[in-house]
């Protein structure tokens, strides 16, 4: 049994999916590991590093296909790379199922398992995969702290002999795991936090974390049995709009975390908002790469509405990559291990098994 892991494209995709901490873990479970030459300098993990734990390194990816049992990977690879697969070979990863579906299908068709990591249930047993919170913690973190770098003005209350310097605003749009995270990052730094999410039980997370949750009058709450966002009516919509359009006159900093899993993300910060917000103000649209948040967003760029920033990236992880190589491996190493038949020494797809049957693109 032998798990491998081919280069991402850096230009895209910093983090990589087999650490040397976890490649230990793999051989010390029994599978094998090989990886191309230099897969972790750019993050600095070496090749002795890999190689003191036992990996098998490698010059030329055609060793990798043939050796392979299973490709674990953060994006799906390229047209190119995956011509290369053989019958019976596995990948993991974000395989993004909604915007891949046509190459999935085709690959389902030459028998090549493939299982999507976004796609595992939230329950108890998969909570050590999942690749979603992890990710999203460290997103949710690193977008406050973007934020406030392009925020010309300090963050927490300042007394001097001069005069008051007031605290920041900071509205979060989404409270869940990176939402969340944004909450706790800003009110540590000293800042006034406002939440709010289409999903009532937020509330009491939201307060927990010192933050205020403002809610449309006459909510019910829009939430699927799986713990994610439902999309909302119109009515609400109207609400939320109108909610929000107050809130934002007083706000400095937006952090906009609102998706709906496998549908372009909801516009809520439409033109209007934007253009009564105080010039100086700052938005993080951390749902940039699914179509954002605000009427404005574009990927990759800093746009600029009468003085507003409006700022959002395809990959904010790739800032914090070693952080999030970590985090990801382990998520990987666990996910394996629940698909690693340990005593006949193969993978094991037992579709009896809620996390193998949901992941697995049919």
């Amino acid at each position: 049994m032998r798990i491998v892991s081919l280069l991402e494209n850096k230009d895209k995709e910093k983090r990589v999916a087999i650490t040397p901490e976890i490649a230990k873990k793999y051989i010390l479970l029994g599978i094998n590991v090989s990886l191309p030459e230099q897969y972790g300098n750019h993050l600095g993990f070496n090749d002795k590093e890999y190689k003191d734990v036992g990996v098998d390194l490698v010059k030329d990816d055609k060793d990798l296909f043939d050796k392979a049992d299973i490709f674990a990977q953060l994006d799906l690879p390229s047209n190119e790379k995956l011509l290369n697969l053989k019958e019976n070979q596995s990948i993991v990863g974000v395989l993004n199922p909604y915007l891949n579906k046509e190459v999935l299908d085709n690959l389902v068709k030459k028998n090549i398992n493939n299982f999507s990591l976004e796609l595992l249930p939230r329950i108890t047993r998969a909570q050590s995969m999942d690749i979603l919170s992890s990710q999203a913690n460290l997103a949710g973190y690193k977008a406050v702290i973007d934020s406030f770098a392009n925020f010309e003005k300090a963050i927490p209350m300042m007394m001097t002999a001069a005069g008051t310097v007031p605290a920041a605003k900071v509205l979060v749009i989404g409270a869940g795991v990176a939402g969340l995270q944004a909450i706790a990052t800003a009110k540590r730094t000293g800042a006034i936090v406002y939440a709010t999410d289409v999903r009532m039980a937020s509330k009491e997370q939201v307060e927990s974390l010192g933050g205020k949750f403002l809610m449309v009058e006459g909510s019910e709450n829009l939430e699927t049995k799986g713990g994610y966002a439902k999309e909302t009516s119109d009515d609400f919509k109207k609400k939320q709009e109108e909610l929000l359009s107050e809130t934002l006159k007083k706000i400095d900093i937006v952090i906009c975390t609102a998706l709906i899993p496998g549908k372009k993300a909801p516009i809520i910060l439409k033109s209007n908002m934007i253009d009564n917000m105080q010039s100086g103000s700052v938005i993080y649209d951390l749902a940039a790469v699914q179509g954002g948040n605000t009427a404005y967003t574009e990927v990759d760029k800093i746009i600029e509405k009468n003085g507003v920033k409006i700022l959002g990236e395809s990959n904010i992880l790739n800032k914090l990559p070693i952080s999030a190589s970590n985090l990801y491996a382990k998520n990987m190493f666990n996910f394996v291990s629940n698909l690693y038949d340990k005593e006949n020494k193969k993978i094991n797809i037992n579709l009896e098994d809620e996390i193998i049957e949901k992941t697995l693109i049919k």
